[in-house]
């Protein structure tokens, strides 16, 4: 997935300025496509001169204005395009994991603390989720765009639920040893 593509996704759900993208990506799609705003800015700048999305009109014209942008028929053919690529799982990159496997050779100290700290942010992290669950897909949803939303939100409760279960074992393992 790239940026691009999850710009264009946001977009098309609402037309939004650089800010209120920005403010969404960090109450959503930023859980799982995290992104910086320079980023997400720098990114719309080239999707508007690739002529895939474009500022809106103002009603009227004051300086220092934000401009809102839609996306252009240019725009969803690239994400419909994009959409029905193959694309392979990726592997696991967490630097969690190696830092264990760096303290299997150097040592374990402070490395239970750690542990413990990853568990309570992914609790954290897994209680936000089942919160926005309650809040959005409750009654569970019946329209395909709003299962697809909850399928996507179900995959962080699901990643959340496994991490939180490992760290569990993790501890306990360390404990033992």
């Amino acid at each position: 997935m790239s940026l691009p593509h999850a710009i264009l996704t946001a977009l098309l759900e609402k037309p939004s300025s650089g800010l209120e993208l920005t403010r969404r990506f960090d109450r959503s799609i930023g859980y799982f496509w995290s992104s910086t705003h320079q980023q997400i800015y720098r990114e719309l700048g080239k999707l508007e001169q690739a002529g895939r999305i474009r500022a809106l009109p103002a009603a009227a014209p004051a300086r220092g204005q934000k401009k809102e942008y839609e996306v252009l028929p240019a725009g969803r053919e690239e994400l419909a395009a994009w959409v029905a690529l193959p694309e392979d799982p990726r592997p696991v990159r967490d630097p969690l994991l190696l830092r264990m496997r760096a303290a299997a050779v150097v040592g374990v100290n402070g490395m239970e603390t750690e542990l413990r700290r990853h568990l309570t942010l992914h609790e954290s992290q897994l209680a936000e989720y089942r919160q926005i669950e309650e809040r959005d897909f409750t009654p569970p949803p019946e329209a395909d765009a709003d299962r697809l939303r909850h399928l996507v939100l179900r995959g962080g409760i699901d990643l959340e639920t496994f991490w939180i279960g490992w760290l569990t074992r993790a501890i306990g393992d360390l404990e033992e040893g």
